[in-house]
């Protein structure tokens, strides 16, 4: 069985993105499900300039390698920015071959701190990722006020929101 990749899609350091991530993959790991994250903000700094349109440098090889050519599985845990999502995770997208997505699984987490959990960039996303052949998992799950769903510690607790988070996994273990 493949494992899954965690995308925390923005490259914000300390970003409320990554400790939802990290409770994913807590959760993950508790249904005994092999799993990592990759993190946006640890995109190599060639992204840019070199590793578009065809060329590679060898950190972007790596992390196509290690976080998207051998995976099957992926959860794109996308914060809201400007009514949709990261212009980092667009060139991440752009910049791996098509070919690697294709038949591949998505799962989507929206949030933000607004009360829209990131629909608007969900609903992005899953086109760009129809286009690239990739089947999205139906229950997108908005995460809405995410700054009061997590303590001082940067621990999800809200109660509710862990149940949906079980109730998505589950359906998107079987998916």
């Amino acid at each position: 069985m493949h494992s899954i990749t965690i995308i925390s899609a923005t490259n914000r350091a300390d970003s409320n993105t990554e400790k939802i991530s990290k409770y994913y993959l807590s959760a993950l790991k508790n249904k005994g499900v092999d799993a990592e994250i990759f993190s946006l903000k640890d995109l190599p700094e060639s992204i840019l300039h070199s590793d578009l349109y065809g060329k590679r440098s060898e950190d972007f090889q790596k992390v196509i390698d290690t976080f998207i050519a051998s995976q099957n599985k992926f959860i794109f845990i996308s914060p809201e920015y400007n009514g949709s999502f990261a212009g980092i995770l667009k060139v991440f997208l752009d910049a791996v071959p098509p070919r690697i997505w294709t038949e591949n699984k998505a799962c989507l987490v929206g949030i933000s701190s607004g009360r829209a959990g990131n629909l608007r960039g969900m609903d992005d996303l899953t086109n760009i990722l129809n286009y690239l052949k990739v089947n999205v998992y139906h229950n997108k799950l908005p995460i809405s006020r995410v700054d009061k769903l997590i303590d001082g510690q940067g621990v999800l607790v809200d109660a509710d929101t862990l149940i949906v988070i079980d109730i998505q996994l589950e359906g998107f273990l079987k998916f």
